[in-house]
């Protein structure tokens, strides 16, 4: 995992900023789950990967150019998977999110990957909602159309084989 995320890492300097291979390494490699989680993000179809975001963390994005295959097909939430009557997915968004160990793009964390490249020209992801628009039963979700990133909304209940979700580790 650690040769694959440091070629990943040398490939593509424009995420990475000011920020070295060594000092990732070395942040990843103190404890904790971190190449746990990134061998799930991996396994799921994200392809990891460092984000220099400019308030000194160490962030892994997937970077998968469409939304990872592994995970499509999934409503927003737990409630809505269980307030789904008929066609159920076989899991919820935070739920795998959770599995996986990865948080939810943020809207804002979602167009900072764009700056960087182009994602999601034939999929969408979902991105974190907030409380209020969730407790009304929507879900926001964005994609990159005619050059133009865009956010929408949706039923949380809902799902489509060409949605899925892109998480984000923290170290």
């Amino acid at each position: 995992m650690l040769t694959l995320l440091k070629r990943r890492f040398e490939e593509n300097p424009g995420r990475h900023g000011g920020l070295s291979w060594q000092g990732v390494e070395k942040r990843m490699l103190k404890g904790g789950d971190v190449l746990t989680v990134l061998t799930r993000m991996e396994e799921t179809g994200g392809e990891p990967d460092v984000m220099d975001l400019g308030d000194g963390t160490i962030t892994f994005v997937d970077c998968a150019k469409e939304s990872p295959e592994g995970r499509r097909s999934l409503c927003y939430d737990r409630t809505a998977l269980e307030g789904r009557k008929a066609n159920k997915p076989a899991n919820s968004v935070l739920d795998m999110a959770a599995e996986i160990g990865v948080e939810l793009l943020t809207e804002e964390l979602y167009r900072k990957l764009q700056e960087r490249g182009e994602f999601d020209l034939k999929t969408s992801s979902w991105i974190l909602t907030p409380e209020g628009i969730r407790k009304k039963g929507g879900a926001l979700f964005c994609d990159r159309r005619y050059g133009q990133v865009f956010t929408y909304h949706n039923g949380a209940e809902s799902y489509y084989a060409s949605r899925g979700f892109r998480g984000c580790l923290r170290l």
